[in-house]
């Protein structure tokens, strides 16, 4: 029987570390260059539309997404092609970049024109075209997000403004700058979708933005804000269905079987941008922190620039770096060199000293079931992972381990600083490979 979110959706109390909330964006110059990854979305990659030599302006399409669901990729700058090469992820993949040479004129192609939309059909063209992914990290495309299929009621949109993770505000800061353009987003997939219902979720620890939210929405019978408490992982996707609806989202559903379609606060912001202006996904606002940044602060980058070049508009770092993570502490993603570029759905770059880097020598378990009290998700890392090193399958099936999320919570709370919330992973992967979840 499916064990409901509610009873046991503790989650973890991690230090909150926004340092940088009351601080306005900052516009980080043209960099030199900038590399477009080709895989920014979850999906197959984009296919290279350029070559070397040729010339691309702001807006200009230099990746085509060719299978669904994707989302094409846009230059961020006027410059020139010098190459498409191969880089390597942080998960060992190689994958095809546009490396493009900047000329620092910043011309916009004449293609960039204001999207006109009349019905579902346009709007979803319209976020196709803009390039848009879902900006809170997983990079899911949006317009596959917006077509959902016939049979299937929405009935909610549920805004995530949780922002839960320590140390990032770029969510917060698109709140209180530009709260207009994500009234116009929800607006219109309200409007084209015909959801009836939107709630906003936002964690108690950001009162400007809810009591700007709570001002804007006042007079909207259908908008309304929900404050969710400021306990990790608020904003993991089933955790916020159930606390702002109350519904639950069953093994091996989604969302939309709950008649909810959840997106990311920055995500439908830059919906309203693009019905606005018609420039498609090129920039992002990220939050540079952690104890090595000389200025900690929240900047404005072009998609494909250096996180070499962002940490060093920052001022660089005033201690040793020893780990460096794109996202948050929690569920980002620890990088191998500075010399990667900013993706789509990067909202964060942390640069830690060694002392916050340092993982304590895991210690044998002491059987005290923080981790159970404490997953979202209502599982049992410790008997999970008893039945992973049995190689036991259907233990591992029965105990539903495909639920977990990766949200760390079990590694954080854990006493004896095991890795659990890695071997909750690598039986969710054994799982998938014997064929087993739902």
């Amino acid at each position: 029987m499916f064990k409901k979110l509610s009873r046991a959706a503790l989650g973890a109390a991690v230090p909150h570390s926004k340092a940088t909330a009351g601080m306005k964006t900052v516009a980080m110059p043209v960099p030199a260059k900038i590399m477009l990854c080709m895989q920014q979305h979850i999906g197959a990659p984009c296919t290279p539309t350029v070559k070397k030599g040729d010339h691309v302006d702001v807006g200009t399409i230099v990746g085509k997404a060719e299978k669904f669901p994707g989302a094409d990729i846009h230059s961020g700058v006027s410059g020139t092609v010098t190459g498409i090469e191969t880089i390597q992820y942080p998960n060992g993949a190689n994958k095809q970049v546009v490396v493009i040479e900047t000329d620092g004129q910043q011309t916009i192609d004449p293609s960039v024109q204001k999207p006109t939309v009349s019905d579902l059909q346009s709007f979803v063209k319209a976020v196709e075209n803009s390039g848009l992914v879902g900006l809170g990290g997983a990079g899911f495309p949006t317009a596959a997000k917006l077509s959902p299929p016939k049979d299937k009621k929405i009935d909610t949109l549920v805004i995530n403004g949780a922002e839960c993770e320590p140390y990032l505000t770029a969510d917060n800061r698109e709140f209180l700058e530009n709260s207009d353009t994500i009234i116009k987003g929800i607006k219109a997939v309200m409007k084209y979708l015909e959801i009836p219902l939107c709630c906003i979720g936002i964690e108690r620890n950001k009162p400007e933005a809810m009591d700007l939210m709570f001002k804007l929405t006042k007079e909207e019978s259908g908008i309304k804000v929900v404050p969710l408490p400021s306990r990790y992982p608020q904003g993991a996707e089933k955790v916020l269905i159930e606390r702002t609806t109350g519904r639950e989202v069953r093994r091996g559903a989604l969302p939309m079987d709950a008649g909810v379609i959840v997106m990311n606060v920055t995500t439908v912001s830059t919906i309203g941008k693009y019905l606005e202006t018609g420039m498609p996904l090129t920039t992002k606002r990220m939050t540079v922190e952690g104890d090595a940044v000389a200025k900690p602060q929240n900047v404005e980058v072009i998609i494909g620039t250096p996180l070499r070049d962002v940490l060093e508009f920052c001022g660089g770092t005033k201690v040793p770096a020893a780990k460096v993570i794109t996202g948050g502490p929690m569920m980002g993603t620890a990088q191998m060199t500075l010399d990667f570029p900013v993706l789509k759905q990067n909202n964060g770059l942390l640069v830690l000293s060694e002392k916050l880097a340092h993982i304590p020598a895991a210690q044998p378990c002491i059987r005290c079931g923080r981790c159970i009290s404490a997953c979202p998700m209502g599982l049992s890392p410790v008997e999970i992972a008893g039945a992973y090193n049995r190689n036991d399958a259907d233990g591992l099936n029965d105990m539903m381990v495909d639920l977990c999320m990766a949200c760390g919570t079990c590694t954080f709370v854990c006493p004896a600083k095991r890795p659990v919330s890695q071997t909750m992973g690598l039986a969710k992967d054994y799982l998938r490979r014997k064929g087993g979840g739902k």
